[in-house]
């Protein structure tokens, strides 16, 4: 069975998407992460992050992990531990550009596709049901308003030491909206036959029991 959470940034898809994955018993795959993995390699690389070809072919090269640990789930990028290095605002605010590159989109696609193939699987990201799975049995879009995702973003960064001003956050989400939704390529879109949460005024555990209630139905 297969689960895709969309929706915009820090509209709480990631969060959910790993409480859910672990109530199911089912593989949490966090695309978001992978993009921003790539977008931490170019960094590394001294690339633009409009370098499609340069990114791309250091991307056939790279092995990007997730490993499970105690206080959630780890990233690697070629053995390196770069869990705090994605969240950083220079990742946050150039990987719109990186996963907006066609050949960098079809090489994640590939790779979520290849995960999804093994087991049972959420996976959340932007166009996880009208892309990358588009035959998911359950797909989840979250919403909220850009205010309320960067109250939300500010909690997560001040808690790892990442001061940034609110207003600044709410700006770059609403920056981050613009440029997800108008790209050519798989841009951030309501799947037809997804199911719409507005969590605004929701806390994460009523957000996932009404994503379980749904999930049940549908088994």
């Amino acid at each position: 069975m297969q689960i895709a959470i969309d929706g915009p940034a820090s509209s709480g898809k990631s969060t959910v998407a790993k409480i859910v994955a672990t109530k199911l018993g089912f593989v949490y795959v966090d695309t978001g992460a992978m993009y921003r993995a790539s977008t931490v390699l170019a960094q590394k690389l001294g690339l633009d992050f409009g370098d499609e070809a340069g990114i791309l072919a250091a991307l056939k090269e790279a092995d990007i992990q997730f490993k499970p640990d105690q206080a959630g789930q780890k990233v690697f990028l070629n053995g390196e531990d770069i869990t705090l290095a994605i969240r950083t605002p220079e990742i946050t605010n150039n990987v719109s550009q990186v996963s907006a590159l066609a050949g960098v989109r079809t090489e994640m696609v590939a790779r979520q596709r290849q995960i999804a193939d093994q087991g049972q699987v959420v996976m959340d990201g932007r166009d996880i049901g009208t892309t990358v799975l588009p035959a998911a049995k359950v797909k989840i879009f979250m919403v909220a308003s850009a205010q309320e995702r960067a109250k939300r973003r500010y909690a997560e960064n001040t808690a790892k030491g990442i001061m940034t001003p609110l207003a600044t956050l709410q700006a770059e989400i609403e920056l981050r909206d613009q440029k997800d939704s108008t790209r050519a390529i798989s841009p951030l879109k309501k799947a037809d036959d997804a199911i719409e949460i507005d969590t605004t005024q929701l806390t994460i555990d009523e957000v996932v029991d009404t994503i379980l209630a749904i999930v049940k139905k549908n088994m």
